[in-house]
């Protein structure tokens, strides 16, 4: 009996133990993972992924560039980590925004557009060291850049000539200066501009509704000319042929022959009349075209007016 209680109070000790054992490798274990926590948050322990690089900024002052891939250990008081730069290819749009901008075209008219750069950082000193807010910077040049060739366009020329606008732009971002005798896009920056896409050029609703309405009166003026001119065709053809059946009949009566300065109008007159006739509305006078000129037409002049003859005394007295 005494052997097994001897034994219960060993095993309960012995448990006790394994549980006290337990709790101190758990609390070492959650103590350990907070600091570690900690200095990863105070990034004391930073890490250099690929494709990236860190610009680390020292108590002195001094600003490098760290392009090592791996862990990097940094003294947390005295130096800090200032950016992280992708070195990858990185878009930037018009507006710094997704959706379309409203710009101004040559003649004053509004456009909407959007467009997106497509660049790669190659000089880590140029970009982050030389420049403080390098992003912000970049976004303003860009977007006056782009602004300025834009609006030195017409509209019609933004909307219908989008190739050459693309290309002109993409020129003028990788070699043109941004001011006259100043450095380039790319040699402020030090990155290296690798395409410029135009995504989207259209008119507002207003405008876009003039446009269309625009259109149809060109068409519609279009349609008008055409039959204008099968209209003046036609007259052309029938007085042609009045023409030449009046010089027949002329030559067949052997008179001599010439043209009648007035058929044309007198057709055209006729053209008019036939329109009344097909498009009565009311009308009670219809006018004729006005030759523009006074014609002369020679009457042969009344016979003159006989005497009558005589009469007799004796007739014209019957008394007698």
């Amino acid at each position: 009996m005494t052997q097994e209680i001897h034994s219960s109070l060993l095993h309960r000790a012995r448990l006790k133990s394994f549980i006290k054992r337990i709790f101190v490798l758990l609390l070492l274990f959650v103590f350990g993972y907070g600091c570690i926590a900690l200095i990863y948050a105070t990034k004391t322990i930073y890490k250099v992924r690929r494709n990236y690089a860190v610009i680390l900024e020292t108590l002195s002052g001094e600003r490098k560039a760290i392009t090592e891939i791996g862990w990097h250990l940094r003294l947390p008081i005295f130096t800090r980590l200032e950016l992280e730069v992708p070195l990858m290819n990185q878009e930037m749009h018009l507006g710094n925004s997704n959706d379309p901008q409203r710009i101004m075209s040559k003649g004053n008219v509004a456009l909407w557009t959007s467009a997106m750069l497509t660049y790669r950082i190659r000089d880590l000193d140029q970009w982050g060291i030389e420049n403080r807010s390098p992003m912000t910077l970049l976004q303003t040049d860009f977007d006056g850049l782009v602004k300025d060739v834009m609006q030195g366009e017409a509209i019609n020329e933004l909307i219908s000539d989008r190739a050459r606008i693309k290309e002109q732009i993409y020129r003028t971002l990788k070699d043109q200066p941004l001011n006259e005798g100043g450095p380039t896009l790319e040699e402020k920056y030090g990155i290296d501009v690798i395409s410029f896409v135009l995504r989207d050029t259209r008119y507002g609703e207003k405008l876009a509704e003039a446009s269309e309405e625009k259109k149809r009166r060109e068409l519609i003026a279009e349609a008008d000319n055409y039959a204008a001119d099968l209209e003046a065709s036609r007259t052309r053809k029938l007085y042609a042929a009045y023409t030449e059946a009046i010089d027949k009949m002329r030559r067949s009566l052997n008179l001599q022959s010439s043209n009648d300065p007035y058929l044309f109008d007198f057709l055209n007159q006729q053209k008019w009349a036939i329109a009344y006739e097909k498009n009565q509305q009311g009308q009670n006078t219809f006018v004729l075209n006005n030759t523009g000129s006074s014609t002369s037409v020679t009457l042969p002049a009344p016979p003159a007016p006989q005497p009558s003859p005589p009469m007799d005394k004796d007739a014209a007295n019957p008394q007698n």
